[in-house]
């Protein structure tokens, strides 16, 4: 009998039908959305509560802490809950209701802080006293370990081995720099194009990272291309998966599904994967639809 545990990971691969122009390119869209927490956080947070209660690190009885700006904090909240562990989510005072109130479904205690800066500090000060522990999706390997050995193996099944292109945001790096590994790993030319906002941009889930602050779990040379991707793009983009493929879904999923649409016009033939993140009803709330 399945638990909700084993629901995480192997979700569908679908085709584009209508946004894609170049007949000669394939544009498939991996829906993340369809695991229990609703986003591809389910799939990090399983790997770093899990074998982080493995090794020892942690028991049932430690307090967890994370700083989170949404999606990793309710795929934290369903796991706590899921291992019977007590965890607090501090985010910034600027995060969508739905967001807040998915936490607490799941029993999370939720703590709303100025900016994610403040959130991680405050997070780092309590955890180094000793009474919780933080997990930190951006140093954790367990992150990327999560996509090395799910995500990157599922999407080189369902394209029967011939994708071509990988197209990624880039949040905490995890998705990009575990898949990265795996595709490299299976064929070498696969190219692998992380998406950043441009300099003006605030898109939910994409840092435009400076070097200083990179995660320490990022590694250049697994990323062969980075695309600048609009405000505009994003929320535009997001709106056409919404009415023309129905694909309902996020705005770093839009802007992962503009750069890989980019992309498809400058190729004569290829297989292009791109990751849509989590579901559009998380901004439901915001003018993303209205």
């Amino acid at each position: 009998m399945a638990t909700i545990l084993d629901t995480v990971g192997n979700t569908p691969l679908v085709e584009l039908q209508r946004l894609n122009t170049n007949p000669n390119v394939k544009i498939y869209a991996k829906l993340e959305g369809n695991n229990p927490g609703g986003s591809v956080k389910d799939r990090p947070a399983l790997y770093m509560m899990r074998n982080a209660l493995k090794r020892g690190d942690i028991t049932k009885d430690t307090k967890l802490i994370e700083a989170t700006s949404g999606n990793t904090g309710i795929a934290l909240a369903l796991m706590a809950n899921i291992f019977n562990m007590e965890i607090e989510l501090v985010m910034p005072s600027n995060s969508t209701r739905e967001r807040v109130l998915a936490m607490e479904a799941f029993g999370a205690k939720v703590t709303l802080l100025e900016n994610i800066e403040v959130c991680r500090d405050y997070t780092a000060e309590k955890a180094s006293g000793g009474k919780f522990y933080m997990l930190d999706q951006f140093s954790n390997p367990d992150n990327p370990l999560a996509h090395y050995e799910t995500t990157g193996p599922e999407i080189w099944r369902d394209t029967a081995q011939k994708i071509t292109h990988f197209v990624s945001a880039m949040g905490t790096t995890g998705t990009i720099m575990g898949c990265s590994t795996f595709l490299k790993e299976k064929n070498p030319s696969i190219q692998i194009i992380g998406c950043q906002p441009t300099e003006e941009a605030s898109i939910a889930g994409i840092r435009r990272w400076p070097k200083e602050y990179l995660p320490k779990i990022f590694d250049a040379k697994k990323v062969d291309r980075i695309m600048d991707v609009s405000q505009y793009d994003a929320e535009e983009t997001t709106r056409q998966l919404a009415r023309e493929e129905g694909i309902f879904a996020g705005t770093s999923s839009g802007g992962a599904a503009s750069a890989a649409l980019r992309l498809s016009e400058e190729l004569e033939e290829g297989v292009i994967v791109f990751i849509t993140c989590d579901r559009g009803d998380r901004y439901l709330s915001t003018d993303l639809f209205g």
